[in-house]
């Protein structure tokens, strides 16, 4: 992985990081699928006007049953399995199930496109789920954690990302990456909107739901999309879901900043040891050292 794709990695994890404090505000107002329509739909509304100006519409057109599939796996079944999660876990405790994506990602991509991972990629994976172990030690529990099919919705989601990233690999890594983040947040919409028609919430949404989900939209879904997707063309998928292990890293930096929430020993080392890990994941690291 470049060192500018790292960087790029870095704001894909912020991005996701700041997910799961607006799920908790949004999902209890809104309810599973029409938050997940209206995140979607405003990610699809964000990103559409970039395909036309780029002149990627016939692309997004003649790749559309790929883009099916990707929105129903890197977006509907995901978000849907993550926001339902929400509304008995906490922010922190989600973005840690999160963090197994690269594991399923390394076996889905071993077993099905043939990617061989060495020695220091191995270690990596390890290295950053064992950071974000000592990340939350001191603030979760696993007896507090909530309902059991949350915990699993949680890690089902995370299989879904992880078949997502490697069919993005396999079948739209030529294509855009603007266009398949914009066909694949349209499809969702498509797929999602007639099931939340019948879904909608009991009562009018607060402002403060309405900016959360907006914010899911724009940032969290169309431009970290974007993102995702061209580290995927440009990396392949076991580099780029390593992004879990660092989203619980901004989950923490951005409750310190925002909510006035303490910073830790544990804190400091678990972070240290994320950013290790997932340097050695992506093969940073083995790059610097040839350089």
């Amino acid at each position: 992985m470049k060192s500018a794709d790292f960087l790029l990695l870095v704001a894909l994890a912020a991005l996701w990081g700041a997910s799961y404090p607006f799920l908790r505000v949004a999902a209890p107002e809104f309810g599973v699928l029409a938050l997940v329509a209206v995140r979607v739909a405003i990610a699809a509304l964000f990103l559409l006007p970039f395909v036309i100006a780029r002149g990627k519409t016939s692309e997004l057109l003649a790749h559309f049953p790929a883009l099916v599939v990707n929105g129903a796996v890197n977006s509907v079944v995901p978000f849907l399995l993550i926001t339902f999660s929400m509304l008995s876990l906490s922010a922190g405790f989600g973005a840690i199930l999160n963090s197994t994506a690269p594991f399923f990602t390394a076996l889905l991509a071993f077993a099905w496109l043939g990617e061989r991972l060495s020695r220091p990629r191995q270690f990596g994976l390890l290295t950053g789920f064992a950071g974000v172990i000592v990340l939350v030690w001191d603030r979760e529990s696993l007896a507090a954690a909530g309902a059991g099919w949350a915990f699993a919705a949680a890690l089902a989601a995370a299989l879904s990302y992880a078949i997502g990233a490697n069919y993005s690999r396999r079948r739209l890594a030529r294509i855009d990456p603007v266009a398949v983040a914009a066909g694949g947040q349209l499809a969702a919409t498509v797929l999602i909107a007639p099931l939340a028609a019948f879904h909608l919430p009991p009562a009018p949404p607060s402002a403060a739901a309405w900016a959360a989900v907006t914010a899911l939209g724009v940032a969290a879904s169309g431009a970290a999309h974007v993102f995702y997707f061209r580290l995927i063309a440009t990396s392949g998928p076991v580099p780029t879901v390593a992004v879990a292990y660092l989203i619980p890293v901004f989950g923490m930096l951005w409750g310190t900043l925002f909510l006035g929430e303490s910073v830790t020993a544990h804190m400091a080392a678990g972070t240290a040891i994320i950013l290790a890990g997932t340097a050695l994941a992506t093969g940073l690291l083995a790059r610097a050292a040839r350089s």
